[in-house]
């Protein structure tokens, strides 16, 4: 059952007409290469190729009665062949039509995932230029730091989304393969040369070794990297939950004119999408973990793996698909209150240049030790009595007589501390998925 957050495009992929239609045409074109190696008559690929059909419907009927879904794929296919049927499936087992349909989803479902991918990295350079200038505090353990613009947070989240998208894509290229070995992987009833050209037909490579099944440490590296993306997501948006306290304030989620927050208070404004982003993450990461369990098969095959796919398969990728969208539509319409980002940076009083004085002292000739406790001690005076540290500094008679006026002011130049935004925003914009 597709889950009802599906986006249609996706949905496709993962339907069950799509699933067969992938298995039909790993019969049909398995079929005519063996037409042409002179394994089966040519009028029986043709035959393959032009009526080969079926209906859910009649799958469906068919299985309820045999318990096996390959079967009741290749008898509702048979019906409609007629007699050349008795080459359908010739000298495959379920597994070879299971596995190299399953990669041609996979295939399509990762060049969407892309798709998305490359869209919210848009999205992201462009509230990175936006946003390079715009001052806010940066945070370390909660706290107040030192000054960073909201551009840089966007430029960070564009670089991992670039990561992101190297991982997916080399995930994909190695889960590109189909496989066609028979029923331990020994090739006993078709040939090798006939799986090579097959899986060129359909955009695949051959494994190059097989049990039954292509091996599953091949999905468990995707749904890893499928995770991994998940995890970013989730990155992005705790920091907008958090951004959108009420104490802090310095952004929000775009609310519409009719949307409602709270059945029991009407001023409620939450962060909902990026609450729901964390939640659906979670569930990557324990599609992640099934995928890894579903490595260890017994002997050459079992099926305990097969239950678990027909759900983390689609729906990591549904959920990942979900996600992208979800956060670029997010971070595209955030409402970004620049004038509360200046508030919560004044709100400090300073404090966030003390590691610059810290500097300013040192390159003076204090040493490091002395320089710290001078500063601490007059940002431990700031908090406890409101005073401004760029004050105490200055009325500090031991700290004018070794630090000019002109460069204690430069210590406390939020110009001066944001100087090299562009350049690091542009670094980061200039890397390649």
């Amino acid at each position: 059952m597709i889950p009802r957050y599906t986006r249609p495009e996706m949905g496709r992929i993962w339907s069950d007409e799509n699933r067969f239609r992938q298995w039909l045409e790993v019969e049909q074109t398995t079929a005519e290469v063996q037409a042409e190696l002179g394994l089966i008559p040519a009028e029986a690929a043709r035959a393959i190729r032009a009526r080969g059909g079926f209906s859910l419907e009649r799958i469906q009927a068919v299985e309820a009665e045999v318990k096996h879904d390959v079967i009741a794929f290749t008898t509702a296919v048979a019906e409609r062949v007629g007699p050349e049927a008795r080459w359908l499936h010739y000298g495959l087992t379920s597994n070879d039509v299971i596995d190299t349909g399953q990669a041609l989803q996979l295939r399509a479902a990762a060049e969407l995932l892309m798709k998305e991918q490359q869209a919210l990295g848009e999205v992201l350079a462009r509230q990175a230029r936006e946003y390079r200038h715009t001052p806010m505090v940066g945070r370390t353990h909660g706290m107040h730091a030192e000054p960073i613009t909201l551009g840089l947070k966007f430029a960070l989240w564009y670089s991992e989304n670039v990561r992101n998208q190297r991982r997916l894509r080399a995930a994909a290229e190695d889960l590109r393969v189909g496989k066609l070995s028979g029923a331990v992987g020994t090739y006993a009833h078709m040939a090798p040369e006939v799986e090579s050209k097959v899986c060129e037909r359909l955009g695949l490579r051959p494994a190059a070794i097989s049990n039954q099944v292509i091996q599953r440490d091949r999905h468990a590296a995707w749904l890893c990297a499928l995770a991994v993306c998940g995890a970013s997501i989730e990155k992005i948006a705790t920091e907008i939950r958090h951004l959108q306290r009420s104490e802090v304030g310095e952004a929000e989620e775009f609310f519409s004119a009719q949307q409602k927050g709270s059945s029991a208070m009407p001023h409620k404004r939450n962060p909902i999408t990026a609450e729901q982003l964390c939640g659906l993450a979670r569930l990557l990461r324990g599609y992640a973990q099934s995928a890894l369990e579903n490595v260890a098969l017994w002997h050459e095959r079992d099926i305990s793996h097969s239950s678990v796919e027909r759900v983390i398969l689609p729906d990591s990728a549904i959920l990942l698909d979900t996600m992208l969208a979800k956060t670029a539509s997010l971070l595209e319409k955030l409402v970004v209150y620049p004038d509360r980002m200046r508030q919560n940076l004044e709100q400090s009083r300073g404090l966030i240049f003390s590691g610059q004085l810290l500097l300013e002292l040192a390159a003076a000739g204090v040493s490091r030790e002395d320089a710290y406790r001078w500063v601490q001690r007059h940002a431990q005076e700031s908090q406890r009595s409101g005073h401004d540290l760029r004050g105490l500094i200055e009325n500090d008679p031991e700290i004018r007589s070794r630090v000019k006026p002109q460069t204690l002011a430069s210590a406390f130049d939020l110009r001066r501390q944001l100087r090299h935004a562009d350049a690091i925003v542009e670094r980061a914009l200039a890397e390649i998925p």
